[in-house]
């Protein structure tokens, strides 16, 4: 399942994350690449632990916490502090798939990463390529979404970042781990929640459709119960 979460971040959020991260140091990216994947990354991060990268993934994951379509289709456990990459003069990241466990810096906790989530910081008429191709049984989806906006996608999901010829790509990149671990009864409990809140939107208060959506409700977090990991 592939998400695209629009205007995760306003105008105002991204003004002041843009100048935070545009004064910040940067360095090679492959400081926080796993064996394989450092053979195919050329490009920039912050490092972790930097105050620019803490201040904007602090913002980030107010958003994420207030975001219902987020919250909806990740059911969030744990979440990685966000990091932060640059692409420009031709970088790109290889085809690769990202760490099954990542332990979050100075602390012993470590997280599984059921989920993939990047959000841009740049509009794509300001730069050329730079889109992220995620494969599925589907094919491969190219994203490259407007300023503010997020994709949130698998980790099992073979992915790569597409040279970026001019300009520069300026991104968070971050994990999930989900209460729910499988991407496929994570995708029906989402479009479940889907259908409930449309069914509960359209109809009003007319007694037989609230009755039908407490039922569903009812049934979505019976399921959510048997399924969960805490």
């Amino acid at each position: 399942m592939l998400i695209t979460v629009p205007n995760l971040l306003n105008s105002e959020e991204l003004a002041e994350a843009r100048g935070l991260l545009d004064a910040a140091e940067w360095v090679d990216g492959r400081v926080t690449a796993g064996h394989q994947s450092s053979q195919a990354k050329d490009n920039e991060q912050i490092p972790e632990g930097h105050p620019a990268a803490e201040k904007v993934g602090d913002m980030i994951l107010r958003a994420l916490g207030q975001n219902p379509l987020f919250l909806s289709a990740a059911l969030p456990l744990r979440i990685f502090p966000p990091l932060f990459n640059r692409y420009s003069g031709g970088q790109n990241f290889g085809t690769h798939v990202d760490n099954a466990i990542r332990q979050i810096p100075g602390t012993p906790l470590r997280i599984r990463t059921d989920l993939s989530a990047t959000v841009f910081f740049e509009d794509p008429d300001k730069y050329e390529g730079g889109e992220l191709c995620v494969e599925d049984t589907y094919g491969v989806h190219r994203v490259k979404l407007p300023a503010g906006s997020m994709v949130l996608y698998p980790s099992t999901s073979l992915h790569h970042v597409t040279p970026v010829t001019s300009g520069s790509r300026l991104c968070s990149f971050f994990w999930i781990q989900s209460m729910i671990r499988d991407d496929t009864r994570r995708s029906l409990l989402f479009d479940m929640d889907r259908s409930i809140q449309r069914i509960s939107g359209e109809l009003g208060e007319h007694e037989a459709a609230r009755k039908s959506a407490v039922e569903l409700t009812g049934v979505y977090h019976n399921i959510l119960r048997q399924w969960a990991e805490m």
